[in-house]
């Protein structure tokens, strides 16, 4: 047992010697002087080596089953490489002694390739060059770089697709394994081709070199070493020079060309003869119009008419073959029987998405919503929408309307994410008079309250507008109702109408007047998420962003220093001040503003400034938010905007918390312009 154990451990041993011996043999050949019959075997072994690597990337199904290419590549470049020291030390030594003095391959090539004339040679390895590094080699290493990219970027969606498979139960646990270890064998392979595909640009350039270095050395070894005329040190280095570079580039061609091909394969498992045959000549029609288009050249006099003619009618032969060829394929489907239904498989299509913004009526609403009958809400929403644009600063999201028989006949719901925030019931054949706060006398009526604000309301019939009119009421029609109620809703929820494509698009159009603006900010210094964020801290206080050019330039001057959204927004708010404050109060002179006490506004920058949260009693909250809410009607009643100013530290969270005070507006002192008077109207305590 110890014996066959011995050997085992031998056997895979030298199995692992192959790789590291030729790795050796490499660097031996670049030390090691070599006969002119080693050079033969070895260039030999080279341009055989690549011709069947080339054709091994034409034979092989897709590019992962040439894996371990990107290494075969690199090992094939080292020992090219190394034949050109061994053969530059044999020219630079031997090459006084003739056209003969680094082998017969090297010979061949520059006398019999070439005819002996080395101008010719140069010319031919100038194209040889000039094919290889400027078109071949230069269009595989962008093709690698941009697979490699693409590649690594598709791999979530991949990994996503591949998960949404196995919980459909389209593919099991093992299938799902396989494709997960394709997916990351395909992002190695790509990546591996795009180092690989710069190893043969380099090789590429030094062919270059060897070249200059050859003849230029050979020509001062050969004249003053050897004693040689000037023109037979030009004969012999030259045609050495040109043979050794043709041995090369010659070999240097076929892998780049083999990069090339394996970097361009599609990755389904397919022949690539198969997929050349059926993608260029699976239409007869293109062989035909070819035919056509030879045969006429064919036809006009001084052309090579045989040969044009000739082409002309095997095109036709073959596309006539690939027509009954198509036709046979035809008859030979198998016909489907009227009686099998074909039930067509679920998609992600039949994955309804959930819209933005929507509207769901009872069957009684519908005139209202038909477009056919010009019904009056749709014209009605679609005012709402573009005061809404204008107001807010981005392009609210159309709203969608469906009919619901599970809701009330005259019943509406207002939905946003697919979430309902608002309904209500109308009477399509009745009007609603508000009480704006301030009648004259009693209506008659069904008692309802507004659901734009919850005012009191009646419904009443159409002849009695002006009645109700004249008491002082406000007398809407139900379309109005509704599209006002929306209106509410999608002011006091702006924030969620904009997301990260909102944001980017109000980026792009200002990238078209400011692209360095936006360039600096995102994503250099803010991610888009962030960016989304501020604004919607912004539309969450009612404040518009259309002025987005002052806004970004804020953010791209804050950003280095903090990150935060809510530092971000309160910045932001400070350079919007000047607008904020004319959105409260107009263009008046004076801002009448409520205050706190001193000892409660002490009380609450403390507490701000411990645990950067408002640690206040429940009972504190309640009284301060009755008082509040008593103060800015009174206000409301004068006919002047509540305000109420406080520290910068705690303005975020009276914000919040005093939020569902109506036409409350709470600034901080800082939000306040320079050349605006404030005048104190109380201070709460």
């Amino acid at each position: 047992m110890a014996d066959v154990s011995q050997n085992g451990m031998i056997a895979d041993i030298m199995r692992g010697l192959g790789m590291p011996i030729l790795l050796l043999a490499i660097l031996a050949m670049m030390m090691v002087p070599l006969p002119p019959l080693a050079l033969d075997i070895l260039f030999t072994f080279n341009i055989a080596l690549s011709v069947a690597i080339l054709l091994t990337t034409v034979y092989v199904s897709r590019p992962l089953d040439f894996g371990v290419f990107p290494t075969i590549l690199l090992v094939v470049t080292l020992l090219r490489l190394a034949l050109n020291i061994a053969s530059t030390r044999v020219v630079l030594l031997n090459g006084h002694s003739g056209t003969s003095a680094a082998g017969k391959v090297i010979e061949a090539f520059g006398d019999f390739v070439v005819g002996g004339n080395y101008a010719v040679g140069l010319v031919i390895f100038g194209i040889l060059v000039i094919i290889n590094f400027v078109v071949v080699t230069k269009g595989a290493g962008r093709v690698s770089e941009v697979s490699a990219r693409f590649t690594l970027d598709a791999m979530p969606g991949k990994q996503m697709a591949i998960d949404a498979d196995v919980n459909a139960g389209v593919i099991d646990q093992d299938e799902a394994r396989k494709r997960r270890r394709e997916i990351g064998e395909e992002a190695d392979f790509y990546g591996s081709m795009d180092g690989s595909s710069k190893f043969v640009r380099g090789d590429a350039i030094a062919g270059i070199l060897i070249l200059f270095i050859n003849i230029i050395g050979g020509l001062i070894i050969g004249t003053a070493q050897h004693d040689l005329t000037l023109s037979a040190a030009v004969h012999n280095y030259t045609l050495l020079t040109i043979g050794d570079g043709l041995v090369a580039q010659v070999p240097s061609l076929l892998l780049s060309t083999a990069v090339a091909i394996i970097v361009t394969r599609v990755s389904r498992s397919q022949d690539m003869r198969t997929q050349i045959f059926h993608q260029l000549f699976s239409d007869y029609r293109t062989l035909m119009v070819t035919a056509l288009v030879i045969g006429s050249l064919g036809l006009i006099p001084g052309m090579p008419n045989f040969a044009f003619l000739s082409l002309a009618v095997l095109c036709a032969i073959f596309a006539i073959r690939v027509a009954n060829r198509s036709k046979q394929v035809v008859q030979a489907a198998p016909q489907k029987s009227d009686d099998a239904i074909a039930l067509p498989d679920l998609s992600w299509q039949d994955v309804d998405p959930v819209d933005l913004i929507g509207l769901e009526v009872g069957y009684r609403l519908i005139p209202l919503v038909d477009r056919q009958r010009n019904g009056a809400l749709v014209a009605r929403i679609k005012g709402v929408r573009k005061k809404l644009t204008e107001q807010l600063g981005f392009l609210i999201s159309p709203v969608h309307i469906r009919d619901n028989l599970e809701l009330a006949p005259n019943a509406y719901r207002i939905l946003l994410s697919g979430v309902a925030i608002g309904e209500s019931e109308i009477h399509v054949d009745k009007e609603l008079a508000i009480n704006p706060g301030q009648v004259f006398g009693e209506l008659k009526g069904v008692e309802t309250k507004d659901p734009a604000f919850g005012l009191q309301a009646y419904w009443i019939d159409v002849s009695q507008r002006e009645e109700a009119q004249m008491l002082g009421f406000t007398v809407v029609d139900p379309a109005t109702v509704v599209a006002t109620h929306i209106s509410q809703v999608l002011q006091t929820n702006a924030q969620d109408l904009l997301g990260h494509e909102e944001t980017q698009q109000l980026l792009d159009r200002l990238a078209t007047t400011a692209p360095k603006l936006v360039e600096e900010l995102t994503p250099k210094l803010l991610p888009m998420s962030t960016i989304a964020k501020v604004l919607q801290n912004l539309l969450e206080e009612q404040i518009s962003v259309c002025n987005i050019r002052k806004i970004v330039e804020t953010l791209a001057e804050h950003a280095v220093r903090s990150q935060d959204p809510d530092v971000l927004s309160a910045v932001v708010r400070i350079a919007l001040g000047r607008s904020i404050v004319q959105s409260v109060a107009g263009m008046r002179p004076e801002l009448p503003v409520l205050t706190l006490d001193p000892e409660l506004e002490r009380i609450l920058n403390e507490s701000a400034a411990e645990d950067g949260k408002l640690g206040l009693e429940p009972g504190m909250v309640e009284r301060l938010h009755e008082t509040l809410t008593d103060k800015a009607k009174n206000q409301e009643v004068a006919g002047e905007p509540a305000v109420l100013l406080v520290s910068p530290q705690v303005r975020p969270w009276m914000s919040r918390m005093m939020r569902s005070i109506r036409n409350l507006h709470v600034l901080s002192y800082n939000e306040i312009p320079d050349d605006k008077r404030i005048q104190m109207i109380a201070a709460v305590s």
